[in-house]
């Protein structure tokens, strides 16, 4: 029996004292409201555990070198299985961490180069091989029988003075004949050498002929060619009549070109690495791009000061790495591919009898896992792109193809919303694969809001009722089937359908329009679009079909640029109409609003200021003659100087990734006592920070610029949120809410154009249902709303619909459909269209 994961008197966050059993070798979600503490349990307390288990099972010596890690807030917790977190946020990503990295493709790949590729040379271009003497050996027995044969050995020349002393060696040494410029001269004998016209001397060897049993002598004379010749062999064929030399063989025991002598080193796998000084291009760094200071750069985007290096392209290897080559193709040519064609290039590459062996094997795995990539929608994605641009979905799915490709057993894996970023064509794929996991013996434990990832699931634990201290209560549990069925979950009402969100009664069918013209960025295939103004339009299409690409990159930088400059961008290519129409445009997306615990939601939005200034004016303060400078943690005076303010130091974990603890003085609260004993209504500054957005609410209903801030967040769902979260901590749809909010506290003219990269992410239906009301509202006062999204309750909400397509990649950029949900829902070549209708008829 698989048995039953036991956790009893769980208090992490917000979670109340719960006791859960949840069942082992399943595929479990764990669903809830936002903030309802659905990661508390599932990454806070399961993953925390047993990690820290995990650590404790190592040896004396290794713990030594790490910090101990705090126990999760849990009475216990039994049939706990060996723990593996998959997480939208990418954690320490570098510019030198690419997609081919962080799934270990580009580690296979690597050592099939080594195994099985083709060296050439870097002055002439022609292949290069390193033959053993057995081989050659081989070789030239396969010629008919009685062909009589020339070994020579190459000799480098000497200077002019030298020449004859070298063929006086050769005569002590044993040796008969040599071949100067292609005749046979006898040693010994008196020879007139003109030095200057001198062009090749070739020491003769031997000479035989090929019959049964010359094997040994063959051999015995290759090697002695080898030694005389610099590892390099040549082998005269005689043709039958005259015998004159009909063709030559040249043989190399080392990589060098035989026809200009340039050598190679023997390749390991470091050659083919960016991240080794023996792959890494010089000039680069192995980081593919220069900035116009002369200084390396971590991306490749040319549009920010920085451009390609002229060493190596972009390609990030030395010209050595470059040179060895399979079908044709050197690494960087076939890291540059989007997966969907690395794949089709290994599912039919051939090796000679040679390298079969060993490269058959290693392709096998690559292929296994670029299947896994294309199966997780990510077939779009090139091995070297940067892990850094990624979005929080695309992160996590390529980490899950590690997980899916290393194929262990016994596992408890725990998911944070996979779906995010996916296409409902593309999730039905990610729930096939979440079930071969399963089905192999591990557990598989999901947070998700996600319709179908709910319904496919074997168990669901309901979190609730609310969020933050409302939430942390298992609501309902069990399979699909029992959880619609039970009236106090929000969420089986909603799967029910006793709850929706519902369609507007009526469309807006604006006059006027945002128009895009020959927008050829990237994948988009000379596209041209009209977006409606005074409207809420959903840019739509599977993964990887141009969305963001259209809408982020040529949309919203097109509009932001103009705006700037009040005038109408000259020249040739993307051409962009109605921009006048609009006073600012804002763009929100996915990226961290700060990636150091400094930066919270309180400080990007503002409050922090005022709760600055409020505390000042406190009699507590002017009496000790606080300013507002006090009360701020970046700088010294009334901060904590022991951790900076930071309110945990950074602890170094040597092979594991750095760690942070809470500081042991202020435990975490960030200030010096005499700071903390100014209080407001009870309440210090850092006690504020912790509150969340909701509890701060009724705490600050009578200060305007504060309960604006707040109530703008309470509004885009992240009432849970506490004030001082550290921005690190926080998901891609969470920091993107902040943005929102952020923008939202300003007054809005009603010509304004918000663009926003699915805002849904990590939303619950209720949460959503709210979220569709703001964004109605924003839509009411005259502005304009584009965004991005998969999630169907939003987009059967648009007023316009445009879906890319049909496929991703080089096979997607163009328009499949558009036009309101209704006319969408029925274009046939449309995949959102199919998933749109039956949203629109529930």
């Amino acid at each position: 029996m698989p048995g039953k994961i036991v956790i009893r008197g769980a208090r992490v966050h917000n979670l109340k004292n719960i006791d859960l059993e949840i069942p082992r070798e399943q595929l479990v979600v764990v669903t809830g409201v936002s903030g309802s503490g659905k990661s508390s349990l599932a990454f806070d307390t399961l993953y925390a555990e047993g990690q820290r288990r995990y650590l404790e099972s190592l040896g004396a010596d290794s713990r030594q070198l790490l910090k101990q890690m705090e126990k999760p807030d849990v009475d216990s917790i039994d049939g706990l299985s060996p723990t593996i977190a998959i997480q939208q946020r990418p954690g320490q990503a570098t510019p030198r961490s690419t997609v081919g990295t962080i799934t270990e493709i580009y580690d296979l790949l690597r050592l099939l180069f080594v195994r099985a590729g083709q060296a050439h040379c870097i002055e002439c271009g022609r292949a290069m091989a390193v033959h053993t003497v057995e081989q050659i050996v081989d070789q030239l027995l396969t010629l008919p029988p009685q062909t009589r044969i020339i070994i020579l050995a190459p000799v480098q020349l000497p200077g002019a003075g030298d020449i004859s002393e070298q063929l006086r060696e050769f005569v002590r040494q044993g040796f008969a004949r040599v071949m100067i410029d292609g005749r046979m001269r006898e040693l010994g004998a008196e020879m007139a050498i003109d030095a200057g016209a001198l062009r090749q001397i070739d020491l003769v060897i031997d000479r035989l002929a090929v019959r049964e049993g010359v094997e040994k002598r063959l051999a015995d004379s290759l090697e002695v060619a080898s030694r005389q010749g610099n590892q390099l062999i040549k082998v005269q064929i005689l043709d039958g009549a005259g015998g004159a030399p009909a063709r030559e063989l040249v043989f190399s025991q080392r990589f060098a070109c035989t026809h200009c002598g340039l050598s190679l080193p023997e390749m390991t796998p470091g050659h083919f690495s960016f991240n080794s000084p023996q792959g890494a291009c010089p000039s680069c760094g192995g980081l593919g791009v220069i900035n116009l200071q002369g200084e390396r750069s971590g991306t490749k985007d040319t549009d920010n000061g920085g451009a390609l290096c002229p060493d190596c392209g972009g390609s990030r290897l030395k010209k050595e790495s470059r040179a060895v080559k399979l079908s044709g193709h050197d690494i960087s040519e076939i890291a540059a591919w989007p997966v969907s064609r690395a794949l089709e290039f290994f599912s039919e590459i051939g090796f000679d009898e040679g390298r079969r062996a060993v490269g058959q094997k290693i392709v096998e795995n690559l292929v296994r896992r670029l299947r896994v990539m294309a199966a997780l929608g990510l077939e779009y994605l090139s091995l070297d792109r940067p892990s850094v641009t990624l979005s929080g979905g695309e992160s996590q799915r390529a980490r899950l193809a590690t997980q899916i490709g290393s194929a262990m057993a016994g596992v408890l894996y725990v998911l944070d919303e996979p779906s995010i970023g996916l296409h409902q064509r593309d999730n039905a794929k990610l729930l096939a694969l979440l079930k071969r996991l399963r089905d192999a013996g591990n557990s598989v434990l999901i947070v998700e809001h996600d319709r179908e990832t709910m319904l496919a699931a074997d168990y669901l634990i309901d979190m609730g009722p609310g969020a933050g201290a409302r939430g942390g209560e298992v609501v309902a549990l069990g399979t699909p089937a029992e959880l619609v069925r039970e009236a106090r979950s929000i969420t089986g009402r909603y799967l029910s359908g006793a709850l929706k969100i519902p369609i507007p009664a009526e469309r807006r069918r604006p006059d006027n329009f945002l128009s895009v013209r020959n927008a050829s960025a990237r994948n988009l295939k000379n596209l041209s679009v009209e977006v409606p103004i005074g409207g809420i339009t959903c840019v739509t299409g599977v993964s990887g079909a141009g969305k963001s690409t259209l809408v982020m990159d040529v949309l919203y930088r097109g509009v932001a640029e103009r705006l700037r400059r009040r005038k109408e961008k000259t020249g040739a290519g993307v051409e962009i109409g109605g921009w006048e129409n609009f006073d600012r445009v804002i763009g929100v997306d996915q990226a961290p609003i700060g990636r150091t615990p400094r930066s919270n939601p309180a400080t990007y939005t503002g409050i922090y200021d005022h709760l600055r200034e409020l505390f000042a004016q406190v009699p507590e303060a002017r009496v000790r003659g606080y300013g507002s400078e006090r009360f701020s943690f970046n700088i010294g005076g009334g901060r904590c100087e022991a951790c900076r303010g930071d309110g945990v130091t950074r602890v170094e974990m040597y092979f594991l990734p750095e760690a942070f603890v809470t500081c042991a003085v202020c435990k975490g609260r960030r200030y010096n006592r005499e700071t903390l004993d100014v209080k407001y209504k009870g309440s210090s500054i850092a006690d504020v920070l912790d509150l969340t957005v909701d509890q701060a609410l009724d705490l600050f209903n009578n200060i305007p610029a504060v309960f604006d801030r707040l109530r703008t967040l309470h509004e885009v769902g992240l009432g849970y949120l506490r004030l001082g979260q550290p921005a690190s901590t926080l998901a891609g749809g969470e920091a993107q809410r902040v943005k929102l909010a952020r923008e939202l506290a300003r007054r809005s003219t009603g010509r304004s154009l918000y663009i926003l990269d699915e805002p849904t992410a990590g939303l619950h239906f209720d949460d959503v249902k709210k979220l569709v009301e703001l964004l109605n509202r924003l839509a009411d006062l005259g502005n304009t709303i584009v965004i991005v999204e998969h999630n169907l309750d939003v987009i059967k909400n648009a007023d316009h619909v445009i879906d890319l397509g049909p496929e991703s990649g080089e096979r997607g950029g163009e328009v499949i459909a558009k036009g309101t949900p209704e006319e969408v829902a029925a274009t046939a070549a449309s995949s959102t269209g199919r998933y749109l209708s039956e949203a629109l008829a529930r």
